[in-house]
């Protein structure tokens, strides 16, 4: 493994994560938040830097599993890479979110499809970043 393009390749995938989550959850997502607001933590954007703490670690660690079978084979290599962490990271989240509290079905297949899509855009800048 190359540490510095492991690296730079990783906080690639932070800034991007946090470039493509902003307006999602800002925009798109917001009107459901806004209905739901009995549900969050009434001090959630106090602590908001736990969630960027984990979302680091997620990103350094997302792009070492990508360089452990890095094969050089370009940006479609970053997407399966992005689909298959996606699928594994979200399906058992997003319907463990939804079993454990009580969000609308729509929020959490919501949840689920942009986050897969989240993952796939993160592996195209992991490919992007780290090759060669």
């Amino acid at each position: 493994m190359n540490v510095k393009r492991f690296i730079w390749a990783s906080l690639a995938v932070f800034a991007a994560f946090q470039i493509v989550d902003f307006p999602i959850h800002s925009f798109i997502l917001g009107p459901f938040y806004q209905s739901l607001q009995n549900l969050w933590r009434q001090d959630m954007m106090s602590i908001m830097w736990v969630m960027l703490l984990a979302y680091l670690a997620m990103s350094f660690l997302f792009v070492y599993i990508f360089t452990k079978n890095y094969e050089s084979k370009g940006l479609g290599e970053g997407l399966r890479f992005g689909l298959v962490i996606g699928l594994f990271y979200q399906i058992p989240h997003i319907l463990g979110q939804y079993v454990a509290y009580p969000i609308p079905l729509a929020l959490a297949l919501i949840w689920l499809v942009v986050g897969i899509v989240e993952f796939m855009v993160m592996g195209i800048v992991a490919a992007l970043v780290y090759k060669k």
